[in-house]
């Protein structure tokens, strides 16, 4: 069944979208250098120039605000994806849409994304944090359905889950190991729809017994 076409936006749903869009990057802007606790909706709504019930509309806190620069990611997302040719493997069109959203700004810096990662470690940010991720984990699951014609929504989770967790792994190494990032998710990627044959196929190696293991590296969640 070919995927549904996303529909063009209206002009008034354009300027909704950029005036969400605006405020939480004024939110995140603000508290990055202010701190959470010295940051008011009044200062972001006035940061952009509207009233604070206009920020109301949009955001029904300043933590879900800040926060709102992940979720927003299921936007380009779902249209990437609904966008690629009907006839491309799933896959395929899951991973090229996916790395799409990636490339767009090229490498992360990696001091601002470090400043990031400390400001969402915050006990008050965390559960907006994962509702974020778990925004974007939905709709991707929901956009998978769409393209293979609602078959099985269990599996249409578990494949969304699955890619999101690719990207939190590629990120994680590419802030710890420095290694980068795209081609590291473009491998990931492959692997699952491989049925990661590197560790399950033949080049599985036996693990050596007299071999020490080291850490993984840091949490994923952190």
């Amino acid at each position: 069944m070919p995927p549904e076409v996303p529909p063009k936006l209206t002009l008034r749903e354009r300027k909704k979208r950029e005036a969400r869009r605006a405020l939480a990057q004024a939110a995140l802007r603000l508290t990055l250098e202010r701190g959470l606790e010295n940051v008011r909706v009044e200062d972001i709504a006035t940061e952009v120039g509207v009233s604070p019930r206009t920020f109301n509309n949009y955001f029904s806190s300043k933590e879900q605000a800040v926060c709102a620069v992940v979720a927003d990611r299921h936007e380009g997302m779902r249209e990437a994806l609904l966008a690629r040719p009907a006839d491309e493997p799933l896959w395929d069109a899951v991973k090229h849409a996916v790395l799409e959203q990636y490339s767009r700004d090229g490498e992360p810096d990696r001091a601002y994304v470090a400043r990031i990662r400390e400001l969402m470690g915050q006990l008050v940010l965390r559960g907006e944090f994962l509702n974020a991720h778990a925004a974007v984990e939905r709709v991707l699951a929901e956009t998978i359905a769409m393209r293979v014609g609602g078959v099985d929504h269990l599996l249409c989770r578990l494949m969304a889950s699955s890619v999101e967790s690719a990207v939190r792994v590629a990120f994680v190494n590419w802030f710890t190991e420095g290694e980068p990032l795209l081609p590291t998710l473009e491998r990931l990627l492959d692997e699952l729809a491989a049925g990661m044959p590197t560790l399950s196929g033949s080049t599985a190696r036996t693990p050596d017994p007299n071999t020490t293991t080291t850490a993984l590296g840091e949490s994923l969640c952190s």
